[in-house]
């Protein structure tokens, strides 16, 4: 299976970047799933269902949340009514929408993509690791599906290395999301999983991690907080990793880190 997953879209410059360019990487890239993080869609602050559609309408296949998952309150009820839409997996028991869910493809292969939160530097939520732990409990890779991703959403590296080797060889592809920089770990562990510590940002990288960099760089010499952040609103940069499984075993083949437009150096698989 090929898969695309695309690190949080920051502002308007992130959702028109990604909405112009999927298109063209499902085709380049012959794509079967395309995953992309929505939490800082709408201004920097959650995502509006409106954006969602226009990102689905572009070739999305699935979206993921994380810690502002709610700051846009009307998409508590949308979530509920787009499966593919999730948020993370150990949310309290009755928040709306869930955290995982399959996805059939034409072919009849079926893909689960699932999205946890982080507990160090994060505001308190459940187990990441138990929760997932059950999860896969119920889907097993190569078996039941073909392919799972996990979209760990967190601070740290050590909590989502720490995740991925716990899971290696159960999932296909853990990658982290919401420090908005590109890491350069990517790699397959020993048991198979493709794992990478944060995707990056689709958004301006003249920026302090896709806001305006002079509000933003002003909050650190005053310590108040001045005017509200604003994203960044240059030519953005479609940050995310390309990873190939193969169907027999959901295990990676290859994993390739993307990156396209903007300000950074350049990355594209094959």
């Amino acid at each position: 299976m090929r898969i695309l997953f695309l690190g949080d879209i920051v502002g308007r410059a992130g959702r028109d970047a990604v909405a112009a360019a999927l298109p063209r990487l499902r085709e380049s890239l012959r794509l079967d799933l395309a995953i992309v993080n929505v939490e800082n869609a709408s201004h920097g602050f959650g995502c509006a269902p409106n954006m969602a559609e226009d990102l689905f309408a572009a070739g999305a296949d699935v979206l993921t949340l994380g810690n502002h998952a709610w700051d846009r309150r009307e998409l508590a009820g949308y979530i509920e009514t787009r499966p593919r839409l999730i948020r993370p997996i150990n949310f309290p028991p009755g928040s709306p929408g869930h955290g995982s869910v399959v996805v059939d493809l034409d072919d009849g292969r079926r893909a689960l993509v699932l999205q946890a939160i982080g507990r160090l530097f994060m505001e308190p939520s459940d187990d990441p690791f138990r929760l997932t732990a059950e999860l896969l409990g119920r889907h097993r890779l190569g078996v039941t599906v073909q392919a799972i991703v996990a979209d760990l959403h967190g601070e740290a590296t050590s909590e989502k290395m720490a995740f991925a080797h716990s899971f290696d060889g159960r999932l296909s592809l853990v990658v982290g999301t919401h420090t908005h920089c590109p890491s350069a770990d990517h790699h397959i562990l020993p048991g198979g999983t493709a794992f990478q510590s944060d995707a990056g940002m689709c958004g301006d990288y003249d920026s302090v991690i896709g806001m305006d960099k002079a509000v933003a760089s002003a909050r650190f010499w005053r310590r108040i907080p001045g005017e509200r952040l604003a994203p960044a609103e240059g030519e953005a940069t479609i940050c995310g990793v390309f990873v190939e499984t193969a169907d027999q075993t959901g295990l990676a083949l290859r994993i390739s880190p993307i990156r396209v437009g903007g300000r950074l150096s350049q990355a594209m698989a094959s």
